[in-house]
């Protein structure tokens, strides 16, 4: 169930509408937060542009959501069971790389599972940048690899980690990662969502 094109970019925008309608966020006030320009919040909530791994986590670090949270609309019932062929999809537009939300949806609203477990299938060469900080301070991450390489950029570190390689942070200090590699790296992203 890949999301992508004008429906992923619907989809994007009513989300985004509706959770900044949710915590009584101005576009002002958003962009504030999330360092995300006006104009460009603007235009995804207008489904007329297709954001990045990097803008979608800025503005889902300042509503205070992870990405799966940001994803999963059906946020009545937490479920106990993600099917592999109900896991959401998403591959980011920039560095072409594949985000499956492995495990099954909390509700943002403190329902379900406090812990978010994404699978990431991240292309040779790729990168992702973080331009400033992100505002989240509550969520924490573990980054797994099972095979091939990626560096990460953590506050003032970089780590190069290899498969079978663990690193915990905190998702604000992440500035950004690359797959160095001559093969796609696979991973898996831990999240803490924090209370």
């Amino acid at each position: 169930m890949e999301i992508g094109g004008e429906q992923f970019e619907k989809t994007v925008a009513e989300r985004l509408k509706s959770l900044r309608a949710e915590r009584g966020l101005t576009l002002d006030a958003l962009a504030d937060l999330s360092g995300v320009s006006r104009a460009m919040i603007s235009r995804v909530e207008r489904a007329e542009a297709s954001p990045t791994a990097a803008l979608l986590a800025r503005l889902c670090s300042a509503l205070g959501v992870s990405l799966s949270v940001f994803f999963d609309n059906d946020c009545r019932q937490p479920r106990p069971l993600a099917r592999r062929a109900d896991q959401p999809l998403w591959r980011d537009p920039d560095s072409g790389y594949l985000r499956r939300a492995v495990s099954p949806p909390a509700t943002g609203r403190g329902a379900g599972s406090a812990v978010d477990i994404i699978e990431v299938e991240f292309p040779a060469g790729a990168e992702v940048r973080f331009p400033g900080r992100l505002s989240s301070r509550s969520q924490t991450q573990h980054v797994w690899v099972f095979e091939g390489e990626i560096v990460m950029h953590v506050g003032e570190d970089v780590y190069h980690l290899s498969a079978g390689d663990c690193l915990f942070m905190n998702v604000a200090d992440v500035h950004g990662y690359r797959n160095p590699g001559p093969i796609a790296a696979r991973y898996a992203v831990v999240v803490n969502l924090g209370g």
